[in-house]
């Protein structure tokens, strides 16, 4: 697991200054405050994973906070999908798998890009010791909701970083940028991320992803 996660360190893309929200149906972007890692860190507990739901207004202000703690961890239930408790499961929102059938030979992968896409998302919930997610306000109570995350992985001596998922996701081409019903990028904050994973890494090894 920490061979992986190097890789994922070298392939990490400079960070997207400002660390802009999603846009979620025909709401405007808005930019929320940059991630203030310190405080990331500041929610790791002995023992658990902590996960934290920030809810915004329209005006890029914290309008509620919700906490939870699990001594198991989180686990993938789709290639974009992760359960918290009974009642909430949280949607990496803007990105998807591809569609249909991939190889990646470098990996000694073939199946469904499905598959692949949720391995990646199973890889990137293994070890946080906190996930730390932003969401719009009017999320607040649905049983499933869009929501941009971040992981905090520590390791003693190698490894204290905190990332976000979608941009690793994309940037090792496990997903891709999705299309918003008009055909525009539904995170355009991801593009450069895309871009390094269409060097080659992920589906993007596959020469069939490339036209789709």
């Amino acid at each position: 697991m920490l061979d992986k996660m190097t890789t994922w360190r070298r392939l990490r893309m400079r960070r997207v200054a400002g660390c802009i929200l999603a846009v979620w149906g025909c709401l405007s972007a808005q930019a929320a405050e940059p991630v203030d890692e310190a405080y990331v860190r500041s929610l790791a507990a002995p023992g658990k994973t902590v996960l934290i739901m920030e809810y915004y207004d329209g005006q890029g202000n914290v309008a509620e906070r919700k906490g939870f703690a699990s001594a198991s961890g989180y686990r993938a239930l789709s290639s974009t999908e992760f359960r918290v408790d009974a009642n909430l499961t949280v949607h990496l929102y803007g990105i998807e798998p591809c569609d249909g059938d991939m190889v990646n030979r470098r990996e000694d992968f073939a199946g469904s890009c499905e598959d692949y896409a949720r391995r990646g998302l199973e890889t990137l919930l293994q070890t946080p010791r906190v996930v730390y997610c932003r969401a719009f306000v009017s999320e607040t109570g649905a049983s499933a909701q869009d929501a941009t995350c971040y992981g905090y992985y520590h390791y003693p001596g190698s490894l204290d970083a905190v990332d976000m998922f979608e941009e690793q996701l994309v940037s090792l081409g496990s997903h891709r940028i999705a299309k918003r019903p008009d055909g525009a990028s539904a995170r355009t904050d991801l593009m450069e991320a895309e871009a390094i994973g269409r060097g080659g890494y992920g589906m993007w090894a596959d020469p069939r992803i490339a036209g789709q």
